[in-house]
């Protein structure tokens, strides 16, 4: 059973302004609860293309989506070949470049991917170290663990999971794995409780979860993945067409910031002229300047929602 509690789902739709047949691509299917949403609000020459490279989310939101089936296609890929997936698909172009009227990312691991434990993304369940949520990838977090530098395993923890004790903990997994090969979530979860002081340990919630975060990050490429998906999906917006980008953590918010940002057209003219003559070109306006986040009543519902920010912008 995929369930998976949906995060900001009303203000991330709202944010698309959907159209009864426009064009919308949901990036990060998952358990289909944005998606459900977007197809309920479309009419019979509306569309909805689903894209996610877990072959779970893709059979379980086929079911959920079945009501929808005539106004709906679900593909298995990466969002970082969104532009490929919208040509395969033969959606309108202009330019040589799909036209869609609005596109959303809800960025992370769905719950159900958390939850069973087999997957290895838990540090709360012993399971082979996998993480990788297309199961027909090659690089695992075994891999990681048991084959790459102390250097690039303290890089990644550090870079990604923003861990303070990257080192200690890269130092110790050296040294257990010369010893025996690391297999499971609970003997990583044990080498990176002994490599954070006791102190440390006590505070910030599970010792695990920052490196767990950054291992997960670095099986699937999650941050290079997004850089590429969302400059695609600025280029695919149709002009009056949206992007709504839910992210989890300040990793992933800068780099929509930072993007999203880079779009914005920036007027050159000097602050006392009374109108812009320097002609500055822009793609996109940000619709919210600063992030939106969960109501109170969420955060009592669903307690995964909490670090949730949701950044909407209109293609000009």
């Amino acid at each position: 059973m995929f369930h998976h509690i949906t995060v900001l789902k009303e203000e991330a739709t709202e944010g698309l302004r959907i159209k009864r047949d426009g064009i919308y691509v949901d990036c990060t299917l998952g358990g289909a609860g944005h998606s459900s949403l977007i197809a309920s609000k479309l009419g019979e020459y509306g569309r909805l293309i689903g894209l996610d490279q877990d072959d779970w989310a893709l059979e379980a939101a086929k079911e959920k989506l079945a009501p929808y089936s005539d106004r709906i296609s679900l593909v298995k890929t990466n969002f970082r070949y969104l532009e490929e997936a919208l040509k395969e698909l033969a959606v309108p172009q202009k330019d040589g470049i799909p036209q869609v009227d609005g596109i959303l990312f809800d960025l992370g691991v769905s719950s159900p991917q958390f939850d069973e434990g087999e997957r290895g993304f838990s540090y709360n369940h012993d399971a082979p170290l996998d993480m990788r949520m297309d199961q027909s990838a090659e690089l695992t977090a075994d891999t990681i663990i048991n084959t790459w530098s102390e250097k690039e395993i303290a890089r990644v923890l550090f870079q990604y999971g923003e861990e303070k004790f990257s080192r200690r903990i890269a130092k110790l997994i050296i040294e257990r794995r010369e010893k025996k090969h690391i297999e499971t979530t609970g003997e990583l979860v044990e080498i990176i409780k002994d490599g954070i002081p006791a102190a440390a340990r006590r505070t910030g919630g599970h010792p695990a979860k920052r490196s767990f975060q950054a291992l997960r990050i670095a099986v699937n490429d999650e941050l290079g993945a997004f850089e590429d998906g969302l400059h695609q999906a600025v280029r695919c917006l149709a002009p009056g067409g949206r992007i709504s980008v839910i992210t989890f953590h300040s990793l992933e918010d800068r780099i929509c910031k930072q993007i999203l940002s880079s779009y914005v057209p920036k007027c050159t003219c000097p602050p006392d002229f009374p109108m812009c003559v320097c002609g500055s070109e822009g793609q996109i306006k940000l619709i919210n300047r600063k992030p939106m986040i969960p109501s109170e009543l969420e955060l009592e519902e669903n307690s995964r929602a909490r670090s949730a920010k949701l950044r909407v912008a209109e293609k000009l």
